[in-house]
């Protein structure tokens, strides 16, 4: 298969008109609720890291670009390994992928029955005074989370599971993330329908605001991936990194409203809470599920995951860049 590249200054005139758009729609835009100050900053900060995303594309093209051109065209390859890694997954068990679903399904039933049975928090307030069932609310946080955990840890050890690709030295081992990513993903659609069900069950049905949902998936996905670049590098070199994601995790999930609600937290300092992306993550599932509101309603939180995550990318493209010609010699 031939490798196809977009030519450099095609590339940069397209994320050029992007980046001119989007500051255009930033300085544009306007809301008469908000405090005129704090938009001003808003406004500022999203220029100005636009400013310096054009500025790392102008002298960083080439090496940023290898990555997703190289993702694309091993596009059919990627496909295939990821259905294969799903099915060895299972392959000497028993009950092969039941056993995939049953820890998040125990874990969702062991929250409900502490939070919802023992203290009584039957209902959680959202936005405009509504209240939705608390199993509903933490489903909803919870499925978006645990796609979040393990398609990290996997995209994490994907090249140290695959150690002997890596030593191939014409197999382009930039596939191997992905790969265990995508394979998470099947389990987590799965979970995806269950949380449907159950929102059913509460007198939620299908709507048009359910189609965010794959917006959604879409930029966990892009985000762990992001992630997994710099991780799956870095853990070659210093093994501890592992066990320092995991209990990262644990305080990161705290971090994250997934088993509270986030209007709890004074507006003061809501804002540090929407630094986490996975808060824009888990919020939006929700408002795709009962909140009745479009992603694009949430316009400078939309702009500011998207913008830290080609940031993430770019940082962890170069690190595994930098890092690949060792990574034989260390496995």
């Amino acid at each position: 298969m031939g490798k196809r590249k977009l030519p450099k200054r095609l590339g940069l005139g397209i994320f050029y008109v992007l980046a001119l758009a989007l500051a255009l729609i930033i300085i544009l835009h306007t809301n008469s609720l908000a405090d005129p100050q704090t938009e001003r900053l808003k406004k500022i900060c999203g220029c100005t890291l636009i400013a310096v995303s054009c500025i790392f594309a102008f002298f960083w093209y080439d090496k940023l670009t290898v990555l997703p051109i190289e993702l694309f065209n091993s596009r059919k390859l990627i496909k295939r390994l990821s259905v294969n890694d799903f099915k060895k997954r299972y392959a000497g068990s028993y009950m092969g992928i039941v056993w995939a679903l049953a820890q998040p399904v125990v874990t969702v039933c062991m929250y409900y029955v502490v939070f919802d049975r023992v203290f009584q928090s039957r209902a959680q307030a959202v936005s405009g005074g509504v209240e939705v069932p608390y199993v509903l609310f933490l489903t909803a946080g919870l499925v978006p989370w645990f796609f979040f955990t393990e398609a990290l840890t996997n995209g994490t050890t994907s090249l140290l599971e695959y150690n002997y690709l890596v030593k191939k030295v014409l197999f382009k081992i930039s596939i191997l993330p992905i790969i265990k990513i995508i394979a998470a993903m099947f389990i987590h659609i799965f979970f995806i329908f269950v949380l449907l069900i159950i929102a059913c069950v509460y007198g939620y049905y299908p709507n048009l605001y359910w189609l965010q949902l794959i917006y959604y998936l879409g930029c966990e996905f892009i985000l762990v991936l992001s992630i997994s670049y710099a991780t799956c590098a870095i853990v070659v070199f210093f093994r501890d990194l592992l066990q320092i994601i995991n209990i990262g995790l644990q305080l990161f999930q705290w971090a994250t409203p997934i088993l509270w609600n986030i209007d709890i937290i004074p507006d003061d300092y809501k804002w540090i809470i929407k630094l986490n992306p996975m808060t824009y993550i888990v919020e939006g599932y929700r408002n795709a599920i009962y909140g009745d509101t479009w992603f694009f309603q949430h316009f400078y939180s939309s702009t500011y995951f998207w913008i830290f995550v080609v940031a993430v990318f770019c940082f962890g493209a170069l690190i595994f860049k930098r890092s690949k010609p060792h990574f034989a010699d260390i496995l």
